[in-house]
């Protein structure tokens, strides 16, 4: 889907949206305390649309507006959920992979991709074979046999690029399908497990928090788990429904952003499709 067709897409189904969603929470618009959005990253076409409605809805309700950062939203509706108080953060989504840990000020990313996230790694590859979005479970049930396919992490950064482009070129040699993804998962996945087991060592954290839509991934699961259970460390993840983009963590994080520092100013709650993580001041709050 095209940036400008996702931009349309929203604008079409967001008030459906809100009123569903009113409706399973048998609440009126006037019970609503914060109005919470996404002000990025992500895709400029879309944040504008999500900042758009809820500008509109702040003033029409009279309602505080908070816009948050995305990660950061995934962040910490995995520590609510999980009970996660202090941990290393694995960060696996479509457009991002990054270790990240907490300063005592702000969160500080450790090591991430060079190049793509490895969401869009996945789907890269399932549309090469015919699957569609997201392809991430689909290629997380298939089996084969291994093969050699490259192996790139920089101290705490890893790259995707290489692995993708070569897994496709073993595809279109006429190298087993079945193969080519199994061997492509088992490189991916062990890569952010390196790097995440670099980061307990660095930290000396005994605590892994993996979220982000990847998260989800059973494989990934079981590979987190029997590196964590080799060191002494607690894997944590939320349910699948939680890992995903979901409104729940926009809402969530809405309301520690509020009581942190308060509402936006309508007139600068501008988007931030470039918005990292480690640019904000945001202390570690343990109300879980």
């Amino acid at each position: 889907m095209r940036p400008n067709d996702l931009a349309e897409h929203h604008s079409v189904v967001a008030m459906n949206v809100i009123r569903k969603a009113l409706e399973k929470a048998k609440i009126s618009p006037l019970e609503i305390s914060i109005i919470g959005y996404s002000r990025g990253p992500g895709i400029g076409q879309a944040l504008v649309i999500g900042a758009f409605i809820a500008r509109n809805l702040s003033v029409r309700l009279g309602k505080p507006l908070v816009g948050i950062n995305h990660p950061l939203a995934h962040i910490e509706i995995g520590r609510k959920v999980s009970l996660s108080q202090d941990p290393v953060i694995v960060y696996v989504s479509g457009g991002n992979t990054q270790v990240i840990t907490h300063n005592g000020r702000k969160y500080v990313v450790l090591g991430e991709t060079l190049d793509i996230g490895i969401g869009n790694a996945q789907d890269k590859l399932g549309r090469e074979i015919g699957l569609p979005f997201p392809a991430g479970p689909k290629l997380d049930q298939m089996r084969g046999e291994w093969i050699d396919l490259p192996y790139t992490v920089k101290g705490m950064d890893l790259s995707f690029s290489g692995l993708l482009t070569e897994s496709i070129k073993r595809i279109k040699s006429g190298t087993r399908v079945e193969d080519v993804v199994w061997s492509f998962m088992e490189v991916a996945f062990s890569m952010i497990v390196e790097v995440a087991e670099r980061a307990l060592a660095l930290t000396g954290k005994k605590e892994i928090l993996l979220v982000g839509g990847v998260a989800a991934s059973p494989r990934l699961r079981d590979k987190f788990n029997t590196m964590c259970n080799e060191r002494g460390a607690k894997l944590k993840v939320p349910p699948p429904e939680l890992s995903r983009d979901n409104g729940a963590m926009i809402a969530w994080t809405a309301i520690l952003s509020y009581m942190i520092r308060g509402p936006d100013k309508v007139e600068e709650s501008f988007i931030k499709p470039q918005w990292r993580i480690d640019e904000i001041q945001w202390p570690l709050i343990n109300v879980y």
